[in-house]
């Protein structure tokens, strides 16, 4: 009878392991993000879309994310570290990220890095970097012609309801501003479009691809505080990120 007492103890202990062990394996599912912002074009004001598109990201425990405000950050080895660069500035008027910060993203994307770009990031290193453009897949045309439609609400149409990024979503209304400005020649998986009430044309709103081992997520979406959480731009955004980390 006197080892029923450590009987029991073991059995209780052998019970509390399994929760004590799916703590690290929790931590470990958190995407590691690193959030580059700090210069953007004067109508996009990233201190306040920065900390939010941060909030977003981290709702739910899917990521962690780190902010960092100069560019200049992307010639460092420490990007390394991340599962996912998010570009979220646009070098308006301003010296952009150099030679250096430009071939280590490029490199860190083709060994396996994941690369987001939201809303004017497509517009980095304009007329600098040509192979921006077969990174990202689409980039920014410049200032000649039309860049998008009067701001207000337009609806997205979903293209591709299997993809892992849109799975589960459905068409909906955002208030935003509906890009017309892309252009670029590398393939892309388009998921998401909407029609412009100025030419008529169907514009990408969402796509990904490949490059090299790593996966490229473009949204245009995201001009401001209200553009990033109204509808379900939050949900896209977090897919997005996921599955430019590698999780389907």
């Amino acid at each position: 009878m006197r080892f029923l007492p450590c009987l029991l103890a073991l059995a209780l202990l052998a019970l509390a392991r399994p929760a004590f062990a799916q703590a690290p394996s929790v931590a470990a599912k958190r995407s590691r993000v690193l959030l580059v912002t700090g210069v953007d074009y004067p109508a996009h004001e990233w201190r306040q879309t920065a900390p939010v598109l941060k909030g977003i990201l981290e709702q739910g425990g899917g990521a962690d994310v780190r902010v960092v405000e100069d560019p200049a950050f992307l010639d460092s080895a420490s990007i390394n570290n991340y599962d996912v660069v998010l570009l979220h500035f646009q070098n308006w008027e301003v010296p952009s990220p150099g030679a250096a910060a430009r071939e280590n993203l490029q490199r860190y994307v083709a060994n396996g890095g994941g690369l987001v770009s939201v809303h004017f990031a497509c517009g980095a290193w304009h007329g600098e970097w040509p192979e921006f453009a077969r990174l990202l897949g689409r980039v920014w045309r410049g200032t000649s012609g039309t860049q998008h439609d009067r701001r207000g609400p337009f609806t997205v149409e979903i293209g591709d309801k299997d993809h892992p990024v849109t799975r589960g979503l459905s068409d909906f209304v955002t208030d935003d501003e509906l890009y017309t400005c892309l252009v670029g020649d590398a393939r892309i998986h388009l998921l998401a479009q909407a029609k412009s009430s100025v030419d008529q044309q169907q514009h990408p709103q969402a796509f990904v691809r490949d490059f090299g081992k790593g996966r490229v997520f473009l949204t245009t979406l995201g001009h401001d505080v209200k553009a990033y959480t109204n509808s379900v731009v939050p949900q896209l955004l977090r897919l997005g990120t996921a599955w430019a980390a590698g999780k389907n």
